[in-house]
């Protein structure tokens, strides 16, 4: 079955960069959208970004959008998500999420409509 593991999470202070990301078993990505959310403590999983599966098109979440970069390898099965001008407000733990059924430029960022969940990894930004 597919499964999906983040990584690339941890403690920063405000204003450095983390590269989180997600490695993909049991199938290939080449035609999975790929979306990132994260959940603060005490509020709901929120989107963050989105890619369809063909990569050429993405979207962000206002508060990220020019911070945050998204992106896949399909050579590496892995999906990415590039963070910069990290601030406090971003610590959450982070899910990289994966939908096989999109259309090529599809973006999906409704969480109900993913598939497949990975685990989650922490992002702490510090002051």
């Amino acid at each position: 079955q597919v499964q999906l593991r983040e990584s690339g999470g941890g403690v920063v202070q405000a204003g450095d960069s983390l590269r989180l990301s997600c490695a993909v078993s049991g199938g290939t990505i080449v035609r999975f959208a790929m979306g990132w959310f994260r959940q603060a403590p005490g509020k709901e999983r929120e989107f963050v970004a989105g890619v369809a599966w063909g990569g050429a098109s993405t979207h962000y979440a206002p508060s990220v959008k020019g911070r945050f970069t998204v992106s896949k390898d399909n050579a590496k099965n892995t999906g990415y998500l590039q963070m910069i001008s990290l601030k406090p407000e971003d610590t959450a733990v982070y899910y990289c999420a994966a939908d096989p059924d999109a259309g090529i430029s599809t973006i999906i960022t409704g969480e109900e409509w993913y598939d497949y969940w990975g685990q989650g990894t922490q992002v702490t930004v510090s002051s």
